[in-house]
């Protein structure tokens, strides 16, 4: 056992490595659209708060292998050929924008009006008050569930490995077609992926205690 798992470490490195690109990029790219349209569907005019929720909905209701196949083999018939890779970043990042377009939502929709009308009444900017009142509120809110949610990308990731990309998880059954023993290199990758999401999960914990509010 301790053999084969010696032989597999160099090519689950490189799984691994690949693994986390995919999940920062998907984290990064989902961060940036999804504050951008949580924002846009709070205080957007009525077609762009619409447009949003209609994204958001729909595609939260797709599950992420039926998008991802969605997305490299139904994008060609429109003329639009991605690598697999880049159709694998692409459907998890969509899935995931949507999912921050709800903490977004939820974390400046829980703050109270009279913080906002409060901040209007002395005198403040709209973006003042984004960025003075509401944004570092609504921070201490989004920021856990946020890291949650980082979680389930770095999941997530492991289904590229059906589009052929040699994550961890296609390392993993590229090493099991050559040693014929499934059984410690699945072990050994839930032990990666175990790590991964409790470091996470870890530390999605330690922020809520640190931004906790003080309640009545």
């Amino acid at each position: 056992m301790l053999s084969q798992i010696l032989y597999a470490l160099p090519f689950l490195a490189e799984g691994f490595a690949l693994t986390l690109w995919v999940s920062l990029l998907v984290v990064v790219l989902s961060l940036i659209a999804g504050v951008l349209l949580g924002v846009g569907l709070v205080y957007g005019p009525a077609p762009l708060r619409w447009s949003v929720r209609i994204f958001s909905d729909t595609i939260r209701g797709i599950p992420i292998l039926v998008l991802m196949f969605f997305v490299y083999y139904g994008l060609p018939a429109v003329g639009l050929h991605l690598q697999s890779f880049w159709a694998a970043v692409l459907a998890l990042t969509l899935f995931k924008t949507a999912q921050v377009v709800e903490y977004v939502r939820g974390a400046v929709a829980s703050i109270p009006k009279g913080q906002s009308e409060a901040a209007m009444a002395i005198g403040l900017t709209f973006r003042q008050r984004l960025t003075s009142v509401i944004f570092p509120q609504a921070f201490r809110r989004f920021l856990p569930p946020w890291i949650n949610g980082v979680t389930d990308a770095v999941k997530g990731s492991a289904l590229v490995s059906l589009l052929g990309i040699t994550d961890l998880m296609q390392a993993i059954n590229q090493v099991i077609g050559r040693t014929y023993e499934a059984m410690p290199l699945y072990i050994l990758g839930a032990v990666i992926y175990f790590a991964v999401n409790y470091a996470l999960s870890y530390a999605s914990r330690r922020l809520e205690r640190r931004f906790a509010f003080i309640r009545d």
